[in-house]
């Protein structure tokens, strides 16, 4: 999968893409990350990218051209006709496991990162196919929650972690559960004992502990994934 990234900082986007898994991944060909500098399409040699708010009040507005020019180049570059464009933002639909495992069926993907007060709306109207956001908080720009999804995304194509049956029986991946503890070596520490049924080698009683862990975790912990069903 490639995702083309529209942002300020393609600093950020790239350090970040370099790194364990996402930047296994990279190496192995199973995705692409490529981040765009909107400051590169700017209206003019200072790479002026803003400017102040029609109607006033405080702050700047990222202006629609450069935007769109950056959003042009990804469009020529990609594989297909029309990839599907994102803008980050909080008033976007919340990003979801669901949500991730349907886009991880896309080729190709154009993420469009925020800053300042946002973008001129007529950019939004004129390129985006949805928002979404990465949870009910405002961040000072919106690489922090690209990377989120190319993280979320990425983790579901299908060699990305090694054994596609890794993300299976995650949180919120099976039956809208949270996901059962995990216990390794050494079987004691500080007094704490790993539970015993996982050192039985019953497997079959091992999967019902495990189910039976999901289910109280998710009604102590998270209770309104269960009422969501």
């Amino acid at each position: 999968m490639i995702f083309h990234v529209l942002t300020l900082f393609p600093e950020m986007i790239r350090d970040a893409a370099s790194h364990s898994i996402l930047g296994r991944a990279a190496k192995a060909g199973l995705i692409d990350v490529r981040a765009i500098n909107i400051r590169d399409f700017a209206i003019n040699k200072h790479g002026q990218v803003d400017d102040a708010p029609y109607g006033g009040g405080a702050g700047m507005v990222m202006m629609a051209p450069p935007i769109y020019d950056a959003y042009v180049h990804a469009k020529k570059n990609a594989a297909i006709e029309n990839p599907r464009v994102i803008f980050l933002s909080p008033q976007g639909s919340v990003l979801t496991q669901a949500k991730a495992q349907q886009l991880s069926a896309e080729k190709e993907i154009i993420l469009v990162c925020g800053h300042y007060e946002g973008p001129d709306e007529r950019i939004i109207e004129e390129i985006v196919t949805e928002e979404i956001s990465v949870g009910d908080y405002v961040l000072t720009g919106g690489e922090p929650a690209a990377l989120v999804l190319i993280d979320a995304v990425s983790r579901l194509i299908p060699g990305v972690l090694g054994k596609d049956e890794s993300h299976q029986n995650e949180s919120f991946s099976h039956e809208n559960l949270l996901e059962h503890p995990h216990y390794t070596r050494p079987p004691v520490f500080r007094g704490r004992e790993v539970p015993e049924i996982l050192l039985s080698g019953h497997h079959g009683k091992i999967e019902e502990w495990r189910r039976e862990k999901s289910v109280e975790r998710t009604k102590t912990k998270r209770p309104d994934l269960r009422r969501a069903d």
